[in-house]
């Protein structure tokens, strides 16, 4: 079995390389490096079962692969606001090739979607039924409504062609290879920690994200990947336990000695204030659910975080 990993090279693309080569499949992995980097997949380089190709998912690919998991697309504000117009062209642009690819070889797709198409919620925990609450014309919809768009565009190919689809919503997810600039929480307060610089917290620091380590996150993937149920989704892959952003940067600030302090900016336009997935259908489907704690995880991040440096 060969497998296309679009987004290969950036933070989930390349932990999902590893585990598929370690399940024993090839992998093929496309990725144009906007936001990856081929320092990620560096050890796979020499390893027979892996190929890199530098390809940009707005325009079509024509490869003979017998599965697809689509993560092209970048995923922090401070990315896909620099070129919103490019950020929505791949989700949309992306979603279209890569499933006339699969529905041409008659192959199953899993797109990574994301918990940002639930917006600023009005419900806690988010239920996969639940529409959200997205500001269409704000400036993160450009990263929101692509993903909304892109689940559409993938049932509508599943209703339309019969094209077998797996349409999974990510929830925050860390651990090693995080960019140090790509603008999330918990890279963003590691990285501030271990150069002795003020933790940036936005607002007051009361709102809350769930935290899920990224072995898990892949882990969760691969299972929905090979459901046998038919059950197409979406499906909330994320961790339940909620902490606030001032908790987090306590945490970090205790676990790397760091003499920083927490410095409060206004809070972005949009920034959703609570964000905490329902994996209930997870649980029951997949039989999943986080192993990976909070602090075990953010020691391994800042041990590799602290290498890296």
């Amino acid at each position: 079995m060969r497998v296309l990993v679009t987004g290969g090279a950036g933070f989930l693309g390349s932990h999902l390389c590893d585990k598929l080569i370690l399940e024993g499949y090839e992998v093929l992995a496309v990725d144009n490096l906007y936001t990856g980097s081929e320092a990620n997949i560096f050890h796979l380089r020499e390893n027979p079962k892996f190929e890199f190709i530098e390809h940009d998912v707005m325009f079509p690919l024509a490869v003979e692969v017998d599965a697809i998991y689509n993560l092209a697309c970048p995923a922090s504000p401070v990315q896909y606001q620099r070129f919103p117009v490019q950020t929505i062209k791949t989700s949309l642009l992306g979603a279209i090739n890569m499933l006339e690819l699969a529905n041409k070889l008659d192959i199953p797709i899993l797109q990574a979607s994301t918990s940002e198409v639930y917006g600023d919620p009005s419900e806690s925990p988010q239920r996969e039924t639940y529409w959200g609450n997205v500001n269409p014309i704000g400036l993160r919809s450009c990263y929101d409504e692509g993903k909304r768009a892109s689940e559409s565009l993938f049932f509508d190919f599943h209703r339309q062609f019969g094209v077998d689809i797996k349409v999974a919503r990510i929830f925050n997810t860390f651990g090693p290879r995080m960019s140090f600039t790509d603008g999330r929480v918990v890279s963003n307060f590691v990285h501030q920690a271990l150069m002795d610089e003020d933790l940036t917290v936005y607002g007051d620091g009361s709102q809350t994200r769930s935290f899920c380590y990224v072995s898990d996150l892949i882990d969760g993937l691969y299972g929905f990947m090979h459901n046998s149920t038919g059950f197409t989704g979406p499906l909330n892959l994320g961790n339940p336990t909620e902490v606030s952003m001032s908790q987090m940067a306590s945490k970090i600030i205790s676990f790397t000695k760091s003499k920083s302090k927490v410095v409060h900016h206004a809070l972005p336009v949009d920034d959703p204030k609570q964000r905490k997935p329902d994996i209930s259908l997870a649980r029951t489907l997949l039989d999943w659910s986080p192993r990976v704690s909070l602090d075990e995880g953010l020691h391994l991040t800042i041990k590799d975080f602290t290498g890296r440096l």
